[in-house]
């Protein structure tokens, strides 16, 4: 059969009722890439032959996604019989279930382009997590948009679309298919999803260096389920890897040194036992990770909107680290380097997989001098996994549904507002304190996160009116936070560190924007650690080292992270990544291995970054192998473990 006269034929079979859908789908896709296209423009700096390119492959990712959603329908019309077909059910049922996928389909492109609108990206791992945390989601989208006003629009167009095809619609039930034909017809619909299994993945819109015309080309729906598909990525299957011996010498190497050095001669051993110079301190520490809270939000880093003016004072009092860098893009991330001092590995973040206990962490440093160790957070501790990874890894866990009412003067769909947060973390010092016990508290805000809602009166700006506002008022509540601490007994004896999980946005058109991971890193105890300025490169995986150090703890070590105090400048680097690239940032150099074995170096020394060879980069690749292969391998291998 021709594709001519199958098209003939299906003018007249039930099978054109796929033809209409595949007809009412393809513009639209191709529309939503136009406005893609005129929203980016500027920052699309391919050839037109590119960009035309993107729209080509962009339809073999709309027509596999299509392929893929129509199999239920094709195995429908193919095996309901004529009198069934025929029948006025039947009729009312292919109504209905047309003007229901009208529906899902404009909801899904408004639902990708308010998605897009935050995190400039196709639907992805984080689109996948919001699906997961139903509660948190949908009461975020009732308060960040108007939804009302979103779903009867949908409904409107949807209407409007159904009123246009319903004559074509009516038509296709009247059609008369023995069931020899309709065999053919289903056999050859049935044939793309198994061509498209065989051929298309991920890889394909890889065709450009600039993330926007990667995305361009890209299918959100498709996407959305390679995502779950793809949830955690084979290391050893999609990167490229080099010799594990000469790798396990190397990163040996890179996480100690004569003070320390690795007590293990196995593959990818990094045990080590780390003596202070000096009497331990034993300080209790307050390790607060601020939500998105970016660098360039601050005044140092080129700010003009005042908008944290209360950590711009403190940072001049503080240690700060102006060259300071997270590993990824999602709280989980921030929270994985942080407690853990690990590299990301692919796919997501340690903290939301299963078998994630009894791992070598900071707070078992601490658990094992004495201290109490809480995990604090505002929102409800299920989401993201945080609860069930911090409870399975020593810490006691207060969330949300610790708060009393009392406790409670604002919240929204993300949690308690950060004042209310600090003021339970400032309860529980005084509670520790009375009782003599040394405290390490990780706390993880929300406040600064859509919808952007706290309590109204605070600051100068109303609340609810977007992220500069939101900044605002999380610098309020930690302002407020540090003048009541320093009026307590423990305040003298106490060390701040102030951090965030991530930046405010990570999207750009490079595949890793190395300023979109720059973040501020403070460390505040007056009296106790002189203020300074470091611009010793380093990211969230040296902040535990870095904290042990100030307090001379002595400890036996697998953290892959280094005492930033006590780095050479030659050896510092940063490890920054998305769930799929996984790079090493190092002397204005950036190297990140992508699956499909790619490898890429860009040269970060210029305003604007240019590819560099493979060949002027092997040591550096070498380098970043070792972090990830190793990494790699100890998870896998269940290394990281202390019992």
């Amino acid at each position: 059969m021709t594709l001519g006269h199958f098209k003939a034929r299906t003018r007249q079979s039930r099978f054109r009722l796929l033809r209409l859908a595949i007809t009412i789908s393809l513009p639209l896709f191709f529309i939503f890439r136009v406005i893609l296209v005129v929203r980016h423009y500027s920052e699309l700096d391919d050839s037109f032959i590119t960009l035309a390119k993107a729209f080509v492959v962009g339809l073999f990712y709309d027509l596999s996604f299509l392929s893929y959603f129509l199999i239920p329908f094709v195995i429908y019309l193919w095996l309901i019989p004529e009198f069934i077909y025929r029948s006025i059910f039947n009729k009312i049922l292919v109504h209905v279930v047309f003007l229901v996928c009208l529906n899902l389909l404009y909801l899904s492109m408004v639902s990708e382009w308010l998605f897009w609108d935050e995190f400039h990206t196709r639907f992805n791992f984080i689109a996948l997590d919001y699906l997961v945390y139903t509660h948190e989601v949908f009461r975020n989208i009732i308060e960040s948009y108007p939804l009302a006003l979103l779903l009867s629009g949908i409904a409107a167009v949807s209407l409007l679309t159904y009123w246009l095809f319903k004559s074509q619609l009516s038509e296709s039930l009247e059609d008369e298919d023995n069931f020899f034909i309709r065999s053919q017809y289903a056999l050859i619909f049935l044939l793309f999803p198994a061509l498209s299994y065989a051929s298309i993945d991920q890889s394909l819109q890889e065709i450009s260096d600039n993330r926007f015309v990667t995305e361009i080309a890209a299918n959100g729906l498709y996407q959305f389920a390679a995502a779950f598909r793809n949830n955690e990525i084979d290391y050893l299957q999609f990167y490229a890897q080099g010799k594990d011996p000469d790798l396990s010498s190397d990163i040996k190497r890179l996480v100690s040194n004569s003070a320390s050095p690795v007590l293990g001669t196995d593959l990818y051993q990094i045990n080590r036992s780390v003596k202070a110079q000096q009497p331990e301190r034993p300080l209790n520490v307050i390790l607060l990770t601020v939500e998105s809270l970016s660098a360039n939000f601050f005044n140092r880093f080129g700010n003009r909107e005042n908008i944290t003016p209360y950590l711009d004072k403190l940072a001049k009092q503080s240690l700060l680290f102006t060259r300071f860098y997270a590993t990824g893009t999602r709280t989980t991330r921030g929270l994985e380097a942080l407690t853990l001092s690990v590299p990301p590995t692919p796919g997501q973040s340690i903290v939301k997989r299963p078998d994630n206990e009894k791992l070598f962490n900071l707070g078992r440093v601490f658990q094992l001098k004495g201290y109490d160790t809480v995990f604090l957070y505002g929102g409800l501790g299920y989401f993201d996994n945080m609860n069930a990874f911090f409870s399975g890894n020593g810490y006691r866990i207060i969330d949300e549904t610790d708060f009393s009412k009392e406790d409670i003067h604002f919240k929204n769909a993300w949690g308690v507002s950060d004042g209310d947060l600090l003021d339970r973390t400032l309860k529980e010092a005084d509670a520790d304190y009375a009782q003599h016990k040394p405290f390490l508290f990780q706390i993880m805000t929300t406040s600064n996160h859509r919808p952007y809602t706290f309590p109204e009166g605070k600051i100068d700006k109303a609340s609810g009116s977007g992220r500069s506002g939101a900044v605002k008022y999380t610098d309020y509540a930690i302002g407020q936070f540090i003048e009541q601490a320093k009026t307590k007994p423990w305040f003298q004896n106490t060390v701040f560190v102030i951090v965030a999980d991530h930046c405010a946005g990570s999207a750009r058109k490079a595949a890793l924007p190395v300023e979109n991971y720059h973040i501020p890193l403070l460390i505040y105890a007056p009296n106790l650690i002189q203020a300074a300025e470091i611009d010793t490169l380093s990211s969230q995986i040296d902040v535990a080292p870095t904290l042990l150090g100030l307090l001379n703890f002595n400890y036996d070590s697998q953290f892959y992270g280094k005492d930033i105090l006590h780095m050479a400048k030659s050896e510092g680097r940063a490890l920054i990544s998305n769930y799929q690239k996984l790079g090493l940032f190092k002397e204005d150099k950036l190297v990140y291995l992508a699956p499909q074995q790619h490898v890429v170096s860009v040269d970060h020394s210029q305003r604007k970054p240019s590819p560099l060879s493979i060949e002027a980069s092997l040591g550096m690749i070498e380098e970043t192998m070792a972090y990830y292969q190793s990494a790699n391998y100890r998870w896998t291998h269940r290394m990281s473990r202390y019992d």
